[in-house]
């Protein structure tokens, strides 16, 4: 199920594009994984047929929505991005119904940073794991950079992440996300510009596979 060197193109019994004609791909991985900065550059590298869905979390606390540490304060904010993400993501499905939706993170997310196991989450949002899977058509995981020791500081100004969380919320998003059956890992690697030369040739693979031209 997991490929570490190219996608693996087993089928997510959606069909191509969710039936709509367009499919939906989700970017994720650890704090400091340099998800974002691919999306933009594989933005930037097919141009309109591509809709870039930013990542909910970022909009909702650089807005001002407060960041907390209380049990019951995370669980309502992680309820809050699940239902902000989902929204942006069926907004543009509707105004770009044959476009590429490249998501930063997706409702998946927030089982890996909600306080208690995973199914907890999906359920105070009224969902089922499997159902959030089926949403995309594949899953992009960027390991964070801390896996790798290095820095993550930067980038994103929201991001209040130790090296040790970051780690840690690495592990819990891959053991979730790696259970989508087109899913693909970017290994950290000492150079950037290798790891995400690797994430965009991914990235082209699976569209290649999902719209063929």
């Amino acid at each position: 199920m997991t490929n570490e060197n190219t996608p693996n193109h087993n089928g997510n019994g959606n069909g191509n594009g969710n039936g709509n004609g367009r499919c939906r791909i989700v970017l994720t991985g650890g704090p400091g994984g340099g998800k974002t900065t691919a999306a933009d550059l594989f933005r930037r590298e097919i141009g309109e047929r591509v809709v870039q869905v930013p990542e909910a979390a970022t909009l909702l606390f650089s807005g001002g929505f407060p960041r907390v540490t209380e049990d019951h304060a995370r669980r309502a904010a992680q309820c809050a991005i699940y239902h902000v993400q989902k929204n942006l993501e069926d907004v543009q499905s509707a105004r770009y119904p044959e476009r590429i939706l490249l998501c930063d993170r997706g409702t998946v997310d927030g089982a890996a940073y909600w306080p208690g196991e995973p199914e907890g989450f999906f359920k105070a949002v009224g969902t089922t794991e499997a159902a959030e899977l089926e949403r995309y058509d594949a899953v992009i995981f960027f390991e964070s950079a801390a896996v790798g020791a290095s820095k993550i500081e930067g980038g994103n100004p929201v991001r209040i992440e130790s090296a040790e969380e970051a780690i840690a919320l690495d592990h819990r998003l891959r053991g979730i996300w790696s259970k989508h059956p087109k899913f693909v890992i970017v290994r950290h690697n000492p150079s950037f510009f290798r790891k995400i030369t690797f994430g965009l040739t991914a990235l082209e693979s699976i569209v290649a596979d999902l719209l063929p031209d």
